[in-house]
């Protein structure tokens, strides 16, 4: 189904194809003039459109996130549809309180057969209404809250000529990749690597890129990478599974299991020095700053308590911080902006907690929140959403509170 709305979603048009090279068209298109584009026409979006599936319970893709949220709904075994979320998006900018951070709304339910439909009539809503004059408010978010989810919802009924079912229920209960083997319905197997921070690479102690190397040379599925910055070696045929657990065992390649809960629900964007947008470390530093709040789980006794952590450089929130149970965002090199209070399985936004703090001072608020929540934490309680009962930030369910006192 991924592959459908995709497919149905691309250009028609090759205009932007055309490459010029010292004066001289060097990549020819067709004449615009004599194009059909039957849904974006002669305008395309006025920014990124994206379009995420996830089948719960796992919201491996962070759905709400998305522009267009799809919600796979399976009975016994069977796709039934799809629930359909609109308006996500995580970018905003430091001091522009008319930017923030949204989750996707849940508008109702379709059928694997009217899906294309519905997509396609998302975007051509998008691509009328969404402001072209000002790019910090083109986003498909603002187009929502600005005209309010009912006039959505009318405005796509009546370009489909006919309206959602109600949304079906549906239970989420994480939003990160399930590591090591996992058994495909077509009898393959797959393995998840945790790549920490996405960054394939060989050190002194661990050989990673050579280890995936070598089993390129033998492996005749297919690597594939999550939406958590993590590596699936795909399509393992059984005749082949000996031979690549082998590999993995001689290059220590990692399903995260010896890596504290901390580290292996934890994401980070890119950064300095390769992010001309950055303003602090991400990548480079996030690794180092969970291994001085480890001894401090390690002591509460929460070493194996899943909490989701992310970091970004700046605010664009590549790395979806904005739905994280405890997240970092750069200020200035050294600074960040802390938050608490996401859901665990990225249903809930989080909030700012402290302003533009160093490492120092973000270990000294931390560490007093992490003894407290292995002291008083409920039954099964996650960590996002004890910060939020136990006072230290207000819950936000909507990106227009996100900056609310």
């Amino acid at each position: 189904m991924a592959s459908k709305v995709s497919n149905h979603l691309d250009p028609r048009t090759r205009a932007y194809a055309e490459i010029w090279l010292d004066g001289e068209k060097v990549s020819d298109s067709l004449d615009p003039g004599e194009e059909v584009e039957p849904i974006y026409g002669p305008v395309y979006l006025p920014r990124k459109f994206k379009i995420g599936i996830a089948v719960p319970p796992s919201n491996d893709v962070d759905v709400f996130s998305q522009d267009l949220g799809l919600i796979a709904i399976v009975e016994d075994g069977k796709l039934k549809g799809f629930n359909v979320s609109v308006g996500g998006g995580m970018g905003m900018t430091h001091g522009d309180t008319k930017t923030y951070p949204q989750v996707g709304k849940v508008i109702g339910f379709c059928t694997p057969e009217q899906l294309i439909d519905v997509a396609e009539k998302t975007v051509t809503i998008q691509r009328d209404y969404g402001d072209r004059a000002v790019r910090k408010h083109a986003r498909f978010k603002y187009t929502i809250d600005d005209r309010g989810l009912d006039w959505f919802t009318a405005e796509l009924t009546e370009r489909l000529g006919w309206a959602l079912s109600e949304a079906k229920p549906f239970q989420f209960d994480h939003h990160g990749d399930r590591y090591g083997w996992v058994k495909g319905s077509d009898g393959k197997w797959h393995f998840t690597l945790f790549i920490e921070n996405g960054r394939i690479k060989d050190t002194d102690d661990y050989p990673l890129m050579t280890g995936l190397r070598e089993i390129a040379k033998v492996h005749d599925g297919d690597f594939r990478l999550t939406a958590n910055q993590n590596l699936i070696i795909g399509g393992i045929s059984p005749r082949k599974k000996k031979k690549i657990e082998g590999l993995i065992e001689q290059y220590l390649l990692s399903d995260g299991k010896l890596n504290s809960a901390l580290r292996r629900n934890s994401m980070a964007c890119v950064a300095l020095p390769t992010c001309g947008l950055a303003m602090a470390e991400s990548e480079r530093y996030l690794p180092s700053l969970i291994g001085k709040l480890e001894p401090v789980l390690e002591e509460a006794g929460l070493r194996d308590e899943e909490i989701v952590i992310r970091m970004t450089g700046c605010p664009n929130g590549c790395a979806r911080p904005a739905l994280a149970e405890l997240a970092f965002i750069g200020k200035a090199p050294g600074k960040y902006n802390l938050y608490l209070g996401g859901g665990f399985a990225g249903q809930r936004l989080n909030k700012l907690y402290k302003e533009n703090i160093g490492e120092d001072e973000i270990l000294d608020t931390i560490r007093p929140i992490i003894n407290r929540y292995a002291k008083e934490r409920l039954p099964e309680e996650h960590f996002g959403d004890f910060t939020i009962r136990a006072g230290y930030v207000k819950e936000v369910r909507d990106g227009q509170e996100f900056h609310a006192v």
